[in-house]
């Protein structure tokens, strides 16, 4: 049976997209559905929520990283043995950057793209009717995007929600669920987002309860009405090859921030993946021919780090020999040392030459296009990449390595050199998508 798919987007951040995405995924595969969700844009958290609630791998889908063909592939690949496809979007529908038509990295050129239907997720705190005009004005904006209903989250009464839907309905668009104001059904969050699906001992009891508020709250045969067929197979196309043969993955508290559709293409093209864990002290493997430590939150794990003598040793040693490199808080572990929140310095590998501080904070975000100025495992020297930064850690001392890449921004303005190399090794706060069309 052809899988079906649906959007769900809002029109912004902080509207209830994840908890309605979850509600939504756990009550049909509850019902017996094979579901698998995607994420838009660049997000490592929310998958690994996606994750459990489906019980299958999830896989990001960016429009501005990802060339069209790669996005085809892995749009395929994401409803592959599904009924259902769910696809959350990120930030607001229709957010992402300037450039060309179709390739802005919002949720809204996925739906045009894939010609999904977008399920509308509104907040409606402090309104009521009006949230028909913001209703009326998302299925007007755009041709290409179908909006095939609402579902009114943070309703505070009966009254309410009647009076919203009333009025959302003589737009001509079907409210198909609202879903009341209950604090216990939100997700804690950290300074990146929600925290770590791992780190939730009570998901499973709260997956549970939000497919009990989707039975009772959401119209689950309407939203599986207006779900399309999603597009066939396309021609298989890799992100990025394998930077080796066998790669030593760290993957722990501290380093979990991997796309999963890059270590999908790595064993697809016949390399090996060999997970080890920086915060019990182990090392990477002596069999591996390349160690990547992906990011994470080693800035709230930093004086287990610096304490795990057998995996700092074994990492120095490593790089005396073979490739090693760092995304972001694989990248701050790389240099000399990180100041923790509280102030408080932690002596790191030493392999860079910088030094960071989670203490003296300030946003870094947005997409990034990258050219590599030396062979490393993310490509070769004058590859062109595409990927992101999303962290708060400052650089305090730059160090004196010679700068792994330059960099652009969406917009293609000059970011200068970023990053760092020192013999095998290299490290960036640069995350990583694809390679450049």
């Amino acid at each position: 049976m052809m899988p079906r798919g649906l959007v769900v987007g809002a029109p912004r951040s902080g509207s209830g997209k994840t908890t309605v995405t979850l509600a939504l995924v756990a009550a049909l595969r509850r019902r017996g559905l094979a579901i698998r969700a995607a994420k838009s844009g660049p997000d490592y958290i929310d998958p690994a929520f996606h994750a459990v609630a489906s019980g299958a791998p999830v896989l990001n889908l960016d429009s501005w990283a990802m060339p069209p063909p790669l996005l085809a592939h892995l749009a395929h690949e994401a409803a592959v043995g599904a009924s259902v496809l769910v696809v959350e979007s990120a930030m607001g529908l229709f957010d992402g950057v300037a450039g060309p038509p179709g390739r802005s990295g919002a949720a809204a050129d996925l739906a045009a793209r894939l010609r999904l239907p977008v399920l509308l997720v509104l907040d409606v705190t402090g309104q009521s009717q009006t949230a028909a005009a913001v209703a009326r004005g998302f299925a007007a904006h755009d041709p290409a995007v179908a909006v095939c209903g609402v579902v009114l989250n943070r309703v505070g009464s009966e009254r309410h929600r009647l009076g919203a839907t009333v009025a959302i309905e003589a737009a001509g668009l079907p409210v198909l669920g609202a879903l009341p104001r209950d604090p216990s059904l939100s997700l804690p969050e950290r300074h990146l987002g929600l925290v770590q699906a791992a780190e939730h001992p009570d998901l499973p009891d709260l997956l549970h309860r939000l497919a009990d508020k989707a039975e009772q709250c959401l119209d689950l045969h309407a939203i599986l009405r207006h779900a399309a067929p999603v597009d066939g197979p396309a021609a298989p196309v890799a992100a990025l090859p394998p930077p080796g043969q066998c790669v030593a993955l760290a993957a722990d508290a501290a380093f979990g921030f991997i796309y999963a559709h890059l270590v999908q293409d790595w064993r697809r093209a016949g390399a090996e993946i060999v997970r080890f864990s920086p915060l019990a002290d182990e090392p990477p493997p002596e069999r591996c021919d390349v160690c990547w430590l992906p990011g994470g939150y080693p800035e709230l794990h930093a004086a287990r780090l610096a304490g795990a003598g057998r995996f700092m040793a074994g990492l120095a040693r490593f790089a005396e020999t073979r490739p090693v490199h760092g995304e972001c808080g694989g990248h701050m572990v790389l240099g000399q040392g990180i100041e923790d929140a509280a102030g408080v310095r932690h002596a790191m590998a030493g392999l860079l030459g910088h030094e960071t501080s989670f203490a003296r904070r300030r946003l870094h975000l947005g997409y990034r296009e990258a050219t590599l100025l030396a062979d490393a495992p993310i490509g070769a020297a004058g590859a062109v990449v595409r990927g992101h930064e999303f962290h708060y850690a400052s650089t305090v001392d730059p160090g004196k390595d010679a700068p792994l890449a330059t960099l652009r921004d969406a917009g293609g303005a000059s970011l200068g050199g970023a990053g760092g190399r020192r013999g095998h090794v290299t490290g960036s706060f640069f995350h990583v998508i694809a390679a450049a069309a």
